[in-house]
């Protein structure tokens, strides 16, 4: 027989439950040895501003030397052709000994991209060094490199007045507060420095960026719809500029579909520069001291062979280009045809040389080769000079950084306006995911890091 089955009783309705990250962040906050750190990540910026504040002065100081002065003092109105040979073989022998000699290497190498700033204490005098040995010298690198290894550097040197355990988690904290500090410095702006750490450190892993690239991409292609009716209707719906900025003409369609094609192609060429850069650092790790010098000197060759070839000075492409920029943006007109062609080979090719073997950054130099093609392309039908601007350094520096949102930031940044942003948008995502598909080149060798002094041995047994 049967039993008669029991009604099955409904589930008592539960209270709703407190969602988890936001239960875990407030556990994090209220813990006292976080909101010690994070008072003093607050408290550094003093120390590292001031230390970025004179390394970067004492650096734009020593390229006035080099650069003007001493060809003045010499009788030259501006530096002549064969000035960058001497300069980077002086280079060449100081970083190779720098970086076989001292713990660190003298920072990371700059074809592995950018890094959080992680070196220790023991690591600073070599960064230092090479930075000066490199950048005044004619690298054609940028100084971001060394200034997010000197913040986070010093950062975690002064770790103990914190009184918090040695742990991963402070380490990439205080690391990443001291790099964001020091390379806000450069820009002149706190937002990228946070926004640029933020990316580099690699918050969400890859699928931050699977997110991230669909919404750029959105927002870019909607802004570009909502401007066009607004245009077409003749329409307002109010925005929240207090002041105008530099004026640029408005977007059309020529610029929209220009500025996909400019993508594609500096991702293509950045990408055989970055490749260029791996393939030397690949070799220089073998022979650091010969191969450091010989490709330095490589680098000088390029700045004079466009010096000779164009009549302009070689330190359009021996330097990273962050004056020069400035120049081509005030005056593109002031740039034939056949300068703005010899500058993107010349300095393309000293920019591989330089990622393999000395010591600096990559942004400028990639800002500088994206604006000389934007300048380069401007002429074509339907294309203006601030849309060829805003597409070339926004595809050429996400190629070279792969850091989305970091490149469109600095673009408008650099820009002073927010009228082509979204070509700037449009122009990143392409380059973006046109570098990611494109195949990987060598691993780039790890820099040696400081000696750790050996453990006592232990006493034999009686």
């Amino acid at each position: 027989m049967t039993q008669p089955t029991q009604p099955s009783r409904s589930p008592s309705p539960q209270p709703p439950s407190r969602p988890a990250e936001p239960h875990k962040l407030g556990e994090l906050l209220r813990t006292p040895g976080y909101l010690k750190t994070l008072v003093f990540c607050g408290l550094i910026g003093i120390p590292v501003s001031l230390a970025a504040f004179w390394f970067l002065a004492g650096i734009q100081k020593l390229e006035s030397l080099v650069w003007t002065d001493l060809p003045h003092a010499l009788g030259h109105d501006t530096p002549p052709w064969w000035w960058p040979l001497p300069l980077l073989l002086i280079s060449g022998i100081c970083v190779g000994q720098i970086v076989t000699r001292f713990p660190g290497a003298g920072g990371h190498i700059p074809a592995s991209g950018l890094h959080a700033g992680g070196l220790g204490a023991a690591a600073l005098p070599g960064v230092v060094l090479a930075a000066a040995f490199s950048l005044p010298l004619g690298a054609t690198l940028g100084p971001e490199a060394p200034l997010i290894a000197l913040g986070g550097g010093l950062a975690i040197a002064l770790r103990h007045l914190t009184g918090t355990p040695e742990t991963p988690m402070s380490t990439a904290l205080l690391g990443a507060a001291g790099a964001a500090a020091a390379v806000a410095t450069i820009f002149g702006n706190p937002l990228i420095g946070a926004v640029l750490l933020m990316e580099v450190v690699g918050v969400g892993g890859p699928q931050l960026f699977a997110v991230m690239l669909p919404a750029l991409l959105s927002s870019g292609i909607g802004s570009l719809v909502f401007t066009g009716f607004g245009r077409w209707t003749g329409l307002g719906t109010g925005d929240l500029k207090l002041k105008a900025g530099p004026q640029f003409p408005r977007l059309d369609v020529g610029d929209v579909g220009w500025s996909i094609l400019i993508a594609v192609a500096l991702a293509a060429g950045v990408h055989l520069i970055q490749y260029g850069g791996r393939l030397t650092a690949v070799h220089v790790a073998r022979r650091p001291l010969t191969l450091t010098v010989l490709c330095a000197l490589a680098a000088g060759v390029c700045a004079a062979a466009y010096a000779l070839g164009t009549g302009r000075s070689p330190a359009d492409v021996a330097s990273s280009g962050q004056a020069t920029l400035g120049e081509l943006a005030g005056d593109p007109h002031a740039w034939g045809v056949g300068a703005l062609i010899a500058v993107l080979l010349c300095k393309g090719a000293a920019f591989s040389l330089c990622l393999g073997s000395l010591r600096g950054g990559p942004i400028f130099p990639s800002l500088f080769l994206g604006a000389a093609a934007g300048v380069l392309c401007s002429p074509l039908p339907g294309l203006g000079i601030g849309a060829g601007l805003a597409a070339g350094m926004a595809a050429a520096t996400v190629s070279a950084l792969r850091l989305p949102v970091s490149s469109v930031v600095l673009v408008v940044l650099v820009l002073g306006s927010t009228e082509m942003i979204p070509v700037a948008i449009l122009s990143a995502v392409v380059a973006f995911v046109t570098a990611e598909l494109l195949p990987p080149g060598p691993p780039v060798p790890p820099v040696s890091r400081p000696a750790q002094p050996a453990a006592p041995a232990p006493a034999p047994a009686p």
